[in-house]
């Protein structure tokens, strides 16, 4: 039998930006271990940056040059002894060969085993082992381009067999256009995974996006850490995300978690990941794929467990072994992750630059982001700006409890979608936890811009004027005792010009 060596990590490099290398680094510290940063010229003044212990810049504009160039993120990493690198999610992280390189380097990877990642990283080979044992899911079928694609019943989906974020991905609803479809789909995986490589299985219309996290040790111990909703997407990208799921039965529920932890088995899978289903209001279960990283939506599942999952990964790339059993893990209450992005929904999403002026998120509820107030946004990067995180003992206390902290959430200088995540918050269907992956189509009006009444408006600008007097009477060393706006001869009232998204209000007052 092997014998199983423990690794110590103290010094650990996240090759990674933005809310994630903070999120990595707070646990890391509070491990007791080192962690050295990296970082473009863009981000010579993110918040990632000040919270590692070092930060090393890496020379150049392109992604290649940065945070993809893996040849010289593990040449830092050994040249500031780092014992270990975290990928976070994104950039490197699914990246089969660049773990290999790290373990080629004497380093420790925090993740899954190369092997792993290439085998579930081919959405072909991973539906074939997620068959091969014996998880729930659908056929499906590999096509060619330029080929006469095969008669099958409508609607189905085109996907790539490599990559994801919803490239190479083509929904079909007429037999006349498959082929079409095939020939598009597969142009653009090999465009943009170097992989043309494309296969077609029906669509589950009105179904719900259901990932289940699992954790696997060097041991041969897997567990499930439960299930989260995240139907709520906008061009394949998630915005809302829960733990547990409303919308699927128990029966439903040990099924997708069983499978996963029998496809983790079967794999001898390490560290986290994240197997992804579509499931229909007939209970029909489709396997779609293996995150084998962790998952941006990863809180929520934090928040019902009690349990850290960066400080789990770190634990099991060093070679221990799970701290519980499968019957230890309890999930309590109810926790709901909502994207905060540089994006306006009602003009198609489209991305907002420039410089946060003002950032402040309302109070009860976790807070993970990389920026701060001067922080810029750029189109170089993910539009997230802060993944907010409410917990309640129900869905509805978590919903309170989220909506109440987005309403005093201040954030200027970007457009974001703030107005429309309280729209869906405060909508029906939402409340009910009717949220199909068709959400967002079947209620265009949560994208519309908020308008404000004007008794509102008015009422807001009131306080607004008198919070700012209030403030500058209580700064006042020396004018503090004299009358608010004092002069010898007034002859006009105090004024004010307060810009808003809706234009400007000039403002005259006494008091």
């Amino acid at each position: 039998m092997e014998t199983l060596t423990m690794k110590d990590i103290k010094r650990l490099l996240i090759a990674n930006r933005g809310e994630i290398a903070v999120r990595i680094a707070q646990t890391a510290h509070q491990l007791g271990i080192d962690t050295i940063g990296i970082y473009s010229t863009s981000d010579q003044n993110a918040l990632h940056v000040d919270t590692v212990d070092a930060a090393i810049y890496l020379p150049g504009n392109s992604l290649s040059e940065t945070y993809l160039n893996s040849n010289k993120i593990i040449e830092i990493a050994q040249q500031n002894d780092c014992d270990a690198i975290h990928p976070g999610y994104g950039f490197l992280a699914e990246n089969a060969q660049f773990a290999q390189n790290v373990n080629d380097a004497g380093l420790i990877w925090i993740g899954p085993t190369p092997e792993q990642i290439a085998l579930l990283g081919d959405k072909m080979l991973a539906k074939q082992a997620a068959i091969d044992a014996g998880v729930p899911t659908v056929t499906s079928t590999e096509v060619h381009p330029g080929e006469k694609p095969p008669k099958v019943k409508m609607p189905v989906i085109v996907k790539a067999a490599a990559g994801g974020g919803g490239r190479g991905m083509r929904i079909v609803e007429k037999q006349a256009d498959l082929a079409d479809a095939i020939n598009s789909a597969s142009r653009e995986a090999e465009s943009a995974f170097g992989d043309g490589r494309v296969f077609i299985e029906p669509y589950i219309t009105h179904g719900r996006h259901i990932e289940v996290q699992i954790i696997g040790d060097s041991h041969g111990n897997v567990l499930h850490l439960g299930e989260r909703e995240c139907s709520i997407q906008r061009r394949n990208q998630k915005i809302f995300e829960e733990a547990p799921s409303c919308g699927i039965s128990p029966e439903v529920r040990k099924l997708i978690c069983d499978g996963a932890v029998a496809l983790a088995k079967h794999v001898k899978y390490e560290n986290a990941g994240t197997v992804e289903f579509l499931i229909n209001d007939k209970e029909e279960i489709n396997f779609l794929e293996v995150n084998t990283r962790l998952q941006v939506e990863h809180p929520v599942t934090e928040s019902v467990t009690g349990l850290d999952l960066v400080e789990l990964q770190i634990r099991v790339a060093s070679g221990e072994q799970l701290p519980s059993s499968q019957e230890d893990i309890t999930f309590n209450g109810h926790a709901i992750e909502v994207r905060l992005v540089a994006e306006n929904p009602s003009q198609n999403w489209m991305p907002s630059i420039g410089t946060i002026e003002r950032f402040h998120v309302g109070d009860g509820v976790r807070v993970d982001s990389g920026i701060r107030e001067g922080s810029q946004v750029t189109t170089e990067y993910d539009s997230l700006i802060a993944k907010i995180i409410s917990y309640g003992s129900d869905r509805q206390q978590a919903i309170q409890k989220l909506a109440r902290a987005l309403r005093s959430t201040q954030i200027s200088g970007i457009e974001t979608n703030q107005s429309m995540i309280l729209s869906v918050l405060a909508e029906h269907d939402y409340q009910q936890a009717n949220t199909p992956i068709s959400y967002l189509q079947d209620h265009p009006e949560v994208l519309d811009k908020q308008e404000v009444n004007p008794k509102d408006h008015n009422a807001l600008l009131l306080g607004a004027v008198f919070a700012l007097e209030f403030q500058e009477r209580n700064n006042g060393m020396v004018t503090g005792f004299t009358p608010s706006g004092w002069r010898n001869l007034r002859t006009q009232g105090q004024r004010q010009i307060w810009k808003s998204q809706y234009g400007e209000d000039h403002i005259e007052y006494t008091i």
